[in-house]
């Protein structure tokens, strides 16, 4: 009798064994059965590529500090320029007044050799400064650079020209230090 009992648990198991193995799939066991333990070899490789990506992007974010902080310099520079040149814009008018003053009139020669001396070096000052004058009679009107105080009516120039200049302007490159003050013909 033994036997027999043993027999039919045998059967049974024989039953059940095919059942698990086409439920086997379904499961969510089997896969974490096949994944393999990374070696030591492969987590000190990924160890070493997460580290030499964190190096890269440090450099990266170095050399955009380095760029950046050499750029504001600059910056800083050319608005300091800016300021103590605008400083001296009065001192530029004076000169430019003075001389027309002179001219034509009996004036001492000394007077008048003496401002214009002073009135090249504060030119060649602002030459090396890199500092540009402009808003001459017959220029075209831009208002990005001139400041229109009032308009005439001139047939002699054409439309939207300058036809005079209350005062200059300057600027260093593309920054504006000071706007033209002119009249406008014709617009």
């Amino acid at each position: 009798m033994k036997k027999e009992k043993a027999a039919p648990k045998a059967e049974k198991k024989e039953k059940t064994a095919p059942e698990t193995e086409e439920k086997a799939p379904e499961t969510e066991e089997q896969p974490v059965e096949e994944k393999k333990e990374p070696t030591a070899e492969e987590k000190l490789q990924e160890a070493l590529d997460a580290e030499k990506d964190k190096y890269i992007r440090l450099y990266a974010e170095y050399d955009n500090y380095r760029k950046r902080t050499s750029a504001e310099k600059l910056q800083i520079y050319d608005d300091a320029k800016a300021d103590a040149v605008k400083e001296l814009l009065p001192l530029a008018d004076s000169m430019t007044n003075a001389l027309a003053q002179f001219e034509g009139k009996d004036v001492p020669e000394e007077f008048g050799k003496g401002i214009a001396l002073i009135a090249q070096q504060l030119k060649q000052s602002f030459e090396k400064l890199k500092v540009e004058p402009f808003g001459e009679v017959g220029d075209a009107f831009d208002p990005a650079l001139h400041n229109a105080v009032s308009t005439v009516e001139d047939e002699n120039l054409p439309e939207n020209a300058i036809s005079a200049v209350y005062q200059k302007g300057y600027k260093i490159g593309d920054k504006i230090i000071r706007h033209a003050m002119v009249v406008v013909a014709n617009s």
